[in-house]
């Protein structure tokens, strides 16, 4: 696992600006997953898995550092990140998502 999905997985945003502010790309792929993919997938775990309220936070900045939540790396086969949102049930995910897509038009 990258160091930039790391802190997508273990939620940390300081690390996750520090590495995109130092370079890394937005729309980085490991595991088959972007890092806007990975956000959503470890929001809705975290909910499902150890009942933590659901929340948008590492979506939301990924989202404002021009994270594309339409993108869908060939071989993940996961669908963009809209799409694992609304099969996921990460209502919170869909409903920002189709606002930031809507707003950038």
């Amino acid at each position: 696992m990258t160091p930039a999905h790391a802190a997508v997985e273990s939620e940390d945003l300081a690390r996750l600006r520090e590495l995109l502010d130092g370079g890394v790309d937005v729309e980085e792929v490991d595991g088959g997953l972007t890092l806007l993919q990975h956000a959503v997938d470890a929001e809705i775990d975290g909910h499902t898995q150890t009942g933590e309220p659901l929340h948008v936070d590492v979506t939301a900045y990924l989202l404002a550092r021009g994270a594309d939540p339409l993108v869908s790396p060939v071989a993940s086969g996961a669908g963009s990140a809209l799409h694992m949102a609304q099969l996921r049930g990460h209502w919170l995910a869909v409903a920002l998502i189709e606002a930031i897509v809507e707003r950038r038009g």
